[in-house]
């Protein structure tokens, strides 16, 4: 069932479900999400069930801006450390998710049953309403996947959540995702910052923001905690995604000929086919353009009915980071 995310009866009968402990999806900038109340441990369990995604796999709190934050922080996490604070400070509401020391007795199966639990402040308008009037009826943040069975590709409309999932779920509509691929995750639980997910966010802007140098997994000597949409093998399509640079698919479809079928190709180069059944679509040359589309274009892919999907590969500065991370894992899946 798709409400409209801008209607403040929607908002209130979304935060109604929420309080009593059911599932609604809701927009964020950067995807959908499947949100339940994150201390309920209950009401998490729904959305581990109907996404099929395994109990130890950690989720994302997602929490309101404004006032309430500060205490919202307080609920879920242990204090933060000066770098984190300069984090949130610079990115929140944004696509920044902070991994931090959890609250002892709070969010377990929230954060998989560890000792850390993934934070988030959500900049898109719908989700920051939902947010603050669940934080009205008691429900101080909401756990919150991407709204999509396990694996699969996130969702940027509400349309996408409506083919995922049965009609009983409840589905603000805030419009197409702005960002489109998830936030980036940087751990702040081992005293310095390491990147977990690459997103939108570049390396020299949280660097510049909390003011060290961003650690990668190999600097740091402990192991890290389990995070959202690090698995090798996500956002995979049903179709089978490689990765390959332009002259490999030029070559490929050359050698084909006008036999190409059940192909899909997505390149900022212009290629060249002799098969009226191929499928291509112009990848925008700048980073944010293409993460905006990224797994929109894989959904409408698959709704075609391709067996392959040839993506070229992006390249391969920071800019570009985050893009090839979410491709890298679809290929993994095939």
């Amino acid at each position: 069932m798709i409400l409209d995310g801008q209607s403040a009866q929607a908002i209130a009968q979304a935060a109604d479900v929420l309080r009593a402990g059911g599932l609604v999806a809701f927009p964020t900038e950067t995807v959908y999400g499947l949100g339940a109340d994150a201390a309920s441990d209950a009401a998490v369990a729904g959305i581990f069930a109907a996404k099929g995604r395994p109990s130890d796999h950690p989720l994302i709190v997602h929490l309101p801006s404004g006032a309430g934050q500060a205490q919202a922080i307080d609920r879920f996490a242990l204090p933060l450390p000066a770098f984190a604070r300069r984090l949130v400070d610079a990115f929140w509401p944004g696509p920044l998710t902070l991994i931090v020391t959890r609250q002892h007795g709070v969010g377990q199966a929230a954060a998989g049953g560890q000792g850390t639990i993934g934070l988030r402040c959500p900049a898109h308008p719908v989700a920051q309403a939902l947010l603050e009037a669940c934080a009205e009826r008691g429900v101080a943040g909401l756990a919150g996947p991407s709204a999509n069975r396990f694996g699969r590709v996130s969702p940027t409309t509400a349309q996408h959540v409506q083919g995922e999932f049965d009609e009983s779920l409840l589905i603000l509509d805030g419009g197409p995702c702005a960002v489109g691929i998830e936030s980036t995750i940087v751990d702040c639980s081992r005293g310095v910052p390491v990147l977990l997910r690459p997103g939108l966010l570049t390396r020299a802007q949280v660097e510049a923001a909390c003011g060290e140098r961003l650690r990668t997994r190999q600097d740091v000597d402990t192991p890290d905690p389990r995070a959202s949409g690090t698995l090798e093998a996500h956002y995979a399509p049903s179709a089978k995604v490689r990765l390959m640079d332009a002259k490999a698919i030029q070559t490929a479809l050359e050698l084909l000929g006008a036999d190409a079928r059940h192909i899909a190709v997505w390149s900022r180069t212009e290629l060249k086919s002799r098969s009226s059944h191929l499928l291509q679509r112009r990848m925008p040359d700048d980073a944010a353009s293409a993460a905006q589309l990224l797994f929109a274009v894989l959904r409408e892919f698959d709704a075609q009915g391709v067996k392959l999907i040839w993506v070229e590969t992006p390249p391969g500065d920071h800019a570009w980071e985050g893009v090839r991370d979410r491709l890298q894992r679809a290929a993994a899946a095939g």
